[in-house]
């Protein structure tokens, strides 16, 4: 069980479930709720994105991923490699969503200490696991498994494995908190592994629609039908024209096809009227120019 400050104290059952949070077991196969919100946070951990040396790869591919999946993706939070700071996160995070993803800091070197962090975060011992070891064996052949190898398979106790298909070294799901590598390629593949075991819910329904008006043109009359639409998420988004010059597209995301379909009937009756407004004012200017221009 979960104690009344969030951590799962040693010697509990892995991956109990918190029902209030829409926790699952990393055991149990995927699940869909037509009515459910599933949210999850990605924590990015390393000095090395902070600094800028690393340009970090993972956050949009997660974000897409989830998405797909029906998974709200909500927050995403960059942290050092400091133990303190990971652990800060990590209970904040982990009560606040469904799911917490965290990228980094698994690898070999004296300077990945997620798996620690997990650890403390959850009041557990950090173990050499039995199952990392065997995989990296496998994996390695005769290369020594020396004191750096070594670290990257020690792991919470009570954990599940999160298999690498890549190299082998694995992360670790320990109740709702997902530990993935920082390498692009191998945290795509532990992802993977994860995905079919997740809960999800009722996927975002998206539909574009092209404004042919620049974003200050609509911005008043949008906000608006966003008000009116509140079940709707409303944005918009300008880009440059090669015909027109500066243009919008707006974008409409919602559960409900039914509500999407009015916000976007909206959308579309406000453009026409938005349009027929600046028509008419550019139709009163033009007289006035000349005008203005037949003056001594």
């Amino acid at each position: 069980m979960i104690d009344k400050n969030g951590r799962q104290p040693a010697g509990e059952p892995e991956f109990s479930a918190s029902s209030a949070a829409g926790r699952a077991d990393a055991g149990q196969p995927q699940s869909r709720s037509a009515h459910r919100v599933i949210t999850a946070a990605l924590l990015v951990i390393g000095d090395e994105i902070l600094s800028g040396r690393t340009k970090d790869k993972n956050i949009g591919h997660v974000a897409q991923v989830l998405t797909e999946i029906g998974v709200d993706l909500k927050e995403v939070r960059v942290v050092a490699d400091d133990e303190p700071a990971i652990v800060a996160a990590l209970d904040e995070l982990r009560g606040r969503y469904t799911y917490v993803f965290t990228t980094g800091g698994i690898g070999p070197t004296h300077d990945d200490i997620t798996a620690d962090s997990d650890a403390k975060a959850f009041g557990v011992p950090l173990d050499v696991d039995p199952r990392a070891v065997a995989l990296l064996r496998e994996r390695l052949g005769g290369v020594e498994l020396n004191e750096a190898r070594m670290r990257m398979t020690r792991i919470p106790r009570g954990a599940a494995l999160v298999a690498n298909k890549i190299s082998a070294a694995p992360g670790f799901w320990i109740d709702n908190v997902i530990v993935m590598a920082g390498v692009p390629s191998i945290m795509q593949a532990m992802l993977d592994e994860v995905i079919p075991r997740l809960n999800v819910g009722a996927k975002l329904i998206a539909e574009t629609v092209r404004a042919d008006l620049r974003e200050g043109d609509i911005g008043t009359e949008l906000a608006a039908v966003a008000a009116a639409h509140p079940d709707v998420m409303i944005g918009s988004y300008p880009f440059m024209d090669n015909e027109r010059g500066p243009n919008t597209n707006v974008v409409l995301r919602a559960r409900d096809p039914e509500q999407l379909a009015a916000a976007k009937a909206a959308v579309e009756q406000m453009l026409v009227r938005v349009r027929a407004a600046l028509a008419g004012h550019e139709r009163g200017a033009a007289p006035a120019k000349q005008a203005s221009g037949a003056a001594p």
